[in-house]
């Protein structure tokens, strides 16, 4: 019989603890251990239970959630999925909860709880599955719907011709999912103002890329932002793909330009990676360099592969460092990788092979 993974519930709302137990409870590899009011109670209930993963709500009496992970993720660290609203103020402290070392988030609808949490419940059961082998960090001081119908880059983008000119201005193209904010700011802050042009498709939600795209325009010495349509793609500047756009880069003459699309979601996805790593390919090739991140699933595998084969270098991350190995170990199997790094080295071979 295989074992369940254990979860303990954080929550001040009596609601959201019985709600989330409901939908655990539906799988039959999850078993929900126990549930707390507070961090007090929660700390005890680790102790006593030894849950496998938390779910931790952020705003709660007696200690909020971002201190009680702080401490946590010091001195016991383990693997947790924050329950936060899809609000920009949510974002902020969310993505901050992801820089202590959370795993992922789950989206906690504002009005009608007890209905829309029910649109998330298969993402709630996977990320609690994801979350269970991912990889924690220690802390140190310094939502996605699913679908049954998963369609391929074809739905956006044609897979066929190129419009790539070999000029001497390059461009990087990046894609993530799970872990993959602090794996591209691990990247950004190592980045001088003159690098080349970035452009990077993140699994998050639309609520949250604004937000993200302010963070790491704070942290690196580049240009950061959230892509707008049409916006010219510059060196020293970073394009971040708004949460529900897939980012596509095309050619204008002598020009790289942004172009974003409301097509349907990619491997469940919208941004997804295979479609800008696809686009890069039609109209970058051998002036680009990839990356693949951090992440759950095969997104991207097969548009690294097209990089790849149209003279793109491509890097994917390496087991150890990432926190799920999913994508970048998809995109090794499909043979489109020249390099599989530790993401404390991506950056600089990322410069290394814009130079050759």
């Amino acid at each position: 019989m295989l074992k369940k993974i254990k979860v303990l519930i954080i929550d001040d709302s009596a609601l959201i603890r019985q709600l989330l137990q409901e939908i655990l409870s539906k799988d039959p590899a999850i078993e929900v251990v126990g549930t707390a009011a507070d961090p007090l109670i929660a700390r005890d209930k680790i102790k006593q239970l030894l849950p496998d993963v938390l779910t931790l709500d952020i705003e709660m009496p007696k200690m909020d959630g971002i201190t009680f992970l702080k401490n946590l993720m010091r001195l016991r660290p383990m693997p947790v999925i924050m329950i936060s609203t899809l609000t920009e103020a949510g974002a902020d402290v969310t993505l901050e909860a992801l820089e202590i070392g959370a795993i992922d988030f789950i989206p906690k609808p504002k009005v009608d709880v007890a209905e829309k949490i029910q649109d998330y419940a298969a993402d709630i059961i996977n990320k609690i599955k994801i979350a269970s082998v991912a990889r924690v960090r220690t802390f140190r001081d310094n939502v996605i719907p699913t679908v049954n119908e998963k369609l391929s880059a074809d739905a956006i983008l044609a897979k066929g011709s190129t419009k790539f000119l070999r000029t001497t201005e390059k461009i990087i193209a990046i894609g993530s999912s799970t872990g993959g904010t602090e794996a591209i700011k691990e990247i950004l802050i190592r980045m001088p103002a003159t690098a080349p042009a970035i452009v990077i498709s993140q699994h998050i939600p639309a609520a949250f890329s604004s937000s993200f795209s302010k963070r790491m325009n704070d942290c690196s010495a580049m240009t950061v932002y959230e892509a707008k349509d049409g916006q010219q793609i510059l060196p020293g500047h970073v394009y971040i793909a708004p949460g529900d756009r897939h980012l596509i880069v095309e050619r204008s003459g002598a020009r790289y330009v942004c172009r974003l699309n409301d097509g349907p979601l990619v491997n469940r996805h919208k941004p997804s990676v295979d479609v800008m790593f696809r686009s890069v390919s039609q109209n970058v090739g051998p002036n680009a360099v990839g990356a693949i991140l951090t992440g759950m699933g095969d997104d991207g595998a097969r548009g690294m592969k097209e990089m790849h084969e149209t003279g793109s270098s491509t890097i994917a991350q390496d087991e150890k460092s990432s926190v799920v190995w999913g994508m970048p170990g998809e995109a090794v199997k499909h043979g489109g990788v020249d390099h599989v790094l530790s993401l404390e080295h991506i950056a600089e071979k990322l410069l290394d092979l814009c130079n050759d």
